[in-house]
């Protein structure tokens, strides 16, 4: 279907067909104040015009988000051998009236300048854990820090906002902790004219920011990678800062209004709304922004939060992006049959095999 004709019919929906025909999602749907369908252009030139304007745009979205430094003053805690890397335990202050803690693992056998990968924790309601991720199999099959530290990598890892020992450190106070926390937080945030996302964004900026000043870091050869709320934080990630090389997201490759018609909003929590989005664009137009870079994506088809409609959608547009560049191969996205929000085994392989690629030339 074309664009042209996808649009026609979209204003039909919305202006001309009886609503008891719709359910309630796309009656509301219906009389919302939605962006037109995105269509990008047809040249490289007139793109990468428009890729600086939805970045400008984006900007704008999140928020009056305090200006950040260009390198965080972070204090190291902590040095620990753990035999095949160095495991260092650090925290800066935000900028923003938070203490942010980290983990950096550095590879022992190396020579020279290493490629690094900023790890993303997910959400999954485990607010204790945050950057401890790093380490267990909460999430992964396996504890992806050290994994990918004996693969030679340099990893770092935060806590996001609400999580690990942030969980308790909102507006709220300390007896204030996991999704009450949350929605404290985001309550802050929208009274001062921001959102939590964008906050949450920022510091995963600063923490890239810290990874790139580091003497042991190639800042050329830097990855991204999570699943669910760290699959998101990886592709806005990808969409705001053209220092990552590569990325690989996990489930959550989700178009917003497909969200919406298919009711599962439920899905994602309270952090991950961006006031006033969909009257500018849908996912599609923030995912088209890492282009030319290589991008992954694996999600699953029974995953709920990530309807598969929405994910062709995005594809379909995406693809043409990278097209202008002559780079189509470079942005791949596997849905897989008959899974839910998991992260399997041969996933963490294809992670693994895909930064060996494109950050080592493996």
């Amino acid at each position: 279907m074309s664009a042209t004709l996808f649009a026609i019919l979209l204003f039909t929906a919305r202006t001309v067909m009886p609503q008891t025909n719709l359910t309630i999602a796309q009656r509301w749907l219906a009389r919302a104040p939605l962006a037109q369908p995105f269509t990008p252009p047809a040249s490289k030139t007139a793109w990468e015009q428009q890729r600086q304007q939805i970045r400008v745009e984006l900007g704008e979205l999140l928020g009056r988000l305090p200006p950040r430094p260009k390198v965080p003053k972070v204090e190291t805690l902590s040095r620990e051998d753990r035999r095949d890397f160095w495991l260092e335990k650090f925290q800066f202050e935000n900028g923003a009236g938070a203490t942010v803690p980290g983990y950096l693992l550095l590879p022992k056998k190396t020579s020279g300048r290493v490629p690094a990968i900023l790890y993303c924790h997910w959400h999954g309601g485990q607010y204790d854990i945050g950057k401890e991720e790093l380490f267990r199999t909460n999430a992964l099959p396996e504890p992806a820090g050290p994994a990918l530290a004996r693969c030679g990598f340099a990893v770092l890892g935060i806590d996001a906002y609400c999580f690990g020992e942030r969980n308790g450190q909102g507006p709220g106070g300390p007896q204030e902790k996991g999704g009450a926390g949350e929605m404290t937080a985001s309550k802050f945030n929208l009274w001062v004219g921001r959102s939590l996302w964008g906050m949450i964004v920022r510091d995963d900026l600063m923490a890239l920011d810290y990874l790139c000043s580091r003497p042991e870091v190639d800042p050329r050869r830097i990855g991204v990678t999570g699943i669910s709320m760290g699959a998101t934080r990886t592709w806005w990630l990808m969409a705001l800062d053209d220092r990552p090389k590569t990325g690989v997201a996990v489930a959550c490759l989700t178009r917003y209004e497909d969200l919406i018609t298919t009711e599962g909003l439920k899905y994602h929590g309270i952090y991950y709304f961006v006031p006033g989005m969909l009257n500018h664009f849908d996912t599609e137009a923030v995912v088209a922004l890492a282009a030319p870079r290589p991008m992954l994506f694996q999600t699953g088809d029974q995953d709920f939060g990530s309807p598969v409609d929405g994910i062709r959608k995005i594809e379909s547009v995406v693809r043409k992006v990278y097209r202008l560049y002559g780079a189509e191969k470079k942005f791949e996205s596997l849905v897989i049959p008959n899974l839910g929000h998991v992260y399997t085994p041969e996933m963490w392989d294809r992670t693994q095999a895909w930064m060996e690629r494109e950050l080592k030339g493996a």
